[in-house]
């Protein structure tokens, strides 16, 4: 049975990376033919990827109710597909027979994500529900007057707002064909390219394997866009060196965990929330890939600097000479014909005015170029280690990238509900009316509070899910405040993205502590003080809008190397570097330089470039006479 079950999840798979791949390359169909059938195919991938009792001798009781589950929610599917035309051009109303559909629909969408990530989200989701349908109920400024089944039902399924809006839209296009680019990248042997050019570049200093990891992930996530997915790769390579290298085993889970993090934070794909910010903000992909650029540069610059400084203070191991790969062998040109030939292609459609799912086809074809030219260059060559046959490696790249679209789009649809019952009962801008009242309506404070309030509600579930609930819920209050949108959603972007490091409910660090074999609380303590700079670099979006928006030249100078004095002095602060021996002391240093480069005048930002410089001069001296003695 398991081998049955195996072998049509595969086929299901492919199927649904074709149709990805078929409407990205020849247009997308209408929003809700769309929209219903990849949601009808996620949802048989889904069921046959996580079976209601595998393993358990109530096993065939499991299987009929994934059979009932999953023909009700096809045929829901279906009929939505096949009368898209009259949903659409009419105001349908909904009978006892949509409603039971409806419930059914949303009974799988959410027995689903509880299979794929547990009970947390789904219970947010039906939390909205009752709001929505008992909200006359809740007393004070946050009760609302009350919807009735019909309505929520017509809300939900026979409308392109609720289950079939915006967020199952995106996807089903943009996020489903970036998964596959990613895929097809990774399988080409972008992969072990990544992280031979992260041996090759750091291997040899200071931190040496810390700092592969920095770069391996960070390259990792600029194409699959999973903090989790990142830890569980690259995470086996290397959590395992850098213990051998004499690492503790918590500093080795913290690394790896921040540093997949910062993988959702970097273009193009960002965990997908690139795409999304998009469509609620309704600017361009490309305004937001071009605003997330100078922080994540800051953020793997301050991550970088603390895993220097933490490695030179403790002074741990470096990578073995045989382990780094040499240039030759990391610059061979069948090795790296499959990424330049993506991202050429990528870059193609993007620069010739196509859609960017279009833009995205165009990369994999690029992909499929550079790994054609790459065997041809083998064969010509001396180097013809042995590979996989082209066959087997598309079907796996198509196989493996069609069943990441799993988890994202029972999340989204799940999603979407949930954005669907804000918006109908306005607890976002209830919300956001209270949090400024609390907060005097000072940018500083609204941000303090509605960054604490964006780690807790995205505790435990994963990136893109918590970004497009406190987008809805907390964002507003931001805007209201004065600052523009585009600021208030990264700002609310990076602090949901922390939820993954920040205890309690971490699970980028519960993933590393596995491999690391340590407590989840070490890895956690660790975690934290190395990312410690991502905490701090939204509020830069507050202090200087001009970070995310290179328009104007100066501004972004500005905003780039007071960034860059800020988080170059957390890293010392949070790495342990030493100054005049007291610790206390050595931290006020520190954190004063800190506060100079955000002063909000070039006489402070002169003084904090001044002060580094100074304080790095400092503190290298002294480790260089302790290291001496």
């Amino acid at each position: 049975m398991r081998i049955l079950r195996e072998g049509a999840a595969t086929a299901v798979a492919l199927v649904l990376g074709l149709f990805v791949l078929y409407t990205s390359a020849f247009g997308v169909l209408e929003a809700l033919v769309q929209r219903s059938v990849f949601l009808a195919l996620v949802i048989v991938l889904a069921l046959l990827l996580y079976p209601l009792g595998a393993g358990k001798s109530w096993r065939p009781a499991g299987l009929l109710c994934d059979l009932v589950l999953g023909a009700i929610a096809v045929g829901t599917c279906a009929r939505i597909a096949w009368q898209a035309d009259a949903i659409m051009n009419s105001l349908p109303t909904a009978g006892p027979l949509e409603i039971a559909m409806a419930f059914a629909l949303v009974l799988v969408i959410l027995e689903l994500s509880r299979r794929a990530i547990g009970l947390i989200f789904p219970l947010m989701v039906t939390v909205g529900l009752m709001y929505a349908l008992f909200g006359n109920y809740v007393p004070g400024a946050l009760g609302h007057r009350g919807f009735d089944i019909y309505f929520v039902t017509e809300t939900l399924l026979l409308s392109d707002i609720g289950v079939w809006g915006a967020l199952l839209g995106v996807a089903a296009t943009i996020i489903a064909v970036f998964s596959l680019f990613g895929s097809f990248l990774l399988h080409s042997g972008g992969g072990a390219a990544f992280m031979d050019v992260a041996l090759r570049v750091s291997g040899r200093s200071t931190g040496g394997a810390a700092k592969i990891a920095t770069i391996a992930s960070g390259l990792f996530g600029m194409v699959s866009g999973s903090a989790v997915g990142n830890v569980a790769t690259t995470g086996t390579f290397t959590i395992p060196l850098m213990k051998r290298l004499g690492y503790p085993a918590a500093l080795a889970g913290a690394v790896e965990a921040v540093a997949s993090t910062g993988g959702q934070l970097a273009p193009p794909i960002m965990g997908a929330a690139a795409f999304i910010m998009a469509e609620i903000i309704n600017v361009n992909y490309v305004t937001i890939a071009i605003a997330a650029i100078l922080p994540a540069l800051l953020f793997y610059v301050g991550v970088f600097a603390t895993v220097h400084l933490t490695a030179r203070e403790e002074r741990l191991g470096q990578v073995p000479d045989d382990q780094i790969p040499s240039w030759a062998s990391v610059l061979k040109p069948h090795r790296l014909a499959p990424i330049i030939c993506a991202f050429a292609g990528l870059g193609y459609g993007i620069f010739n005015g196509n859609s960017i799912q279009t833009a995205a086809f165009f990369g994999i074809v690029g992909t499929l170029i550079g790994l054609g030219l790459g065997r041809l260059l083998q064969l010509r060559g001396a180097d013809r280690d042995d590979q996989p046959p082209v066959t087997d490696l598309l079907r796996s790249a198509l196989n493996d990238g069609a069943r990441s679209l799993v988890v994202v789009g029972i999340l989204l649809a799940g999603a979407q509900i949930l954005v669907s019952m804000i918006n109908l009962t306005g607890i976002g801008v209830t919300l956001s009316t209270m949090i400024i009242g609390d907060g005097a309506s000072s940018v500083l404070v609204v941000g303090l509070i509605v960054g604490l309030i964006c780690m807790i509600m995205g505790m435990g579930i994963p990136t893109t899910a918590a970004y497009v609930l406190v987008a809805a819920t907390l964002a507003p209050a931001l805007v209201k405040v004065g600052i523009s949108a585009l600021a208030a959603h990264m700002f609310v972007f990076y602090f949901a993205t922390l939820s993954v490091i920040t205890p309690p409910v971490c699970v980028a660090v519960f993933v590393a502590a596995g491999i690391a074999g340590v407590a989840w609380t070490a890895v956690a303590r660790r975690a934290v003080a190395l990312g410690a700079v991502t905490y701090v670099i939204p509020f830069l979006f507050l202090l200087y809008p001009g970070m995310l928006t290179p328009s104007s030249v100066l501004q972004y100078l500005e905003a780039a190397l007071s960034g860059l004095v800020f988080v170059i002095s957390f890293a010392h602060l949070f790495g342990g570097a030493r100054i005049t021996g007291n610790r206390w002391a050595d931290c006020a240093a520190w954190l004063a330089v800190a506060l100079l480069a955000i002063y909000p005048h070039v006489l402070g930002l002169v003084a904090g470039v001044v002060a580094i410089a100074a304080l790095m001069w400092l503190s290298r001296r002294r480790w260089e006479r302790a290291g001496a003695a």
